[in-house]
């Protein structure tokens, strides 16, 4: 698998063998934190697919709006409506 980014791992062994960790537990620290950071980072495949899920709500949203309206004019008319009655029988 591809590294998501650049880690220098042999930059980041010598520091730390350097600071006092044996070369053994460097070498696995450096592993780990070469596997967190590409199991966390996003690549452009999961941000195009984002794209993609986000258009959809777009149009999602859309749809909801133009049915939200439609009741609304439904509920206004017939609001409308009862208060005229509601007038004629006073």
């Amino acid at each position: 698998m591809s590294e998501a980014i650049a880690f220098d791992t042999h930059r980041f062994v010598k520091r730390l063998t350097e600071s006092g960790f044996t070369e053994r537990q460097a070498e696995t620290l450096a592993d780990e934190h070469v596997a967190l950071l590409n199991a966390n980072l996003a690549t452009k495949a999961d941000i195009q697919a984002l794209k993609v899920d986000i258009q959809a709500l777009k149009v999602d949203v859309e749809a909801l709006k133009v049915e939200m309206l439609k009741w609304l004019l439904g509920a206004l008319i017939a609001q409308g409506g009862l208060i005229v009655a509601l007038v004629k029988l006073l």
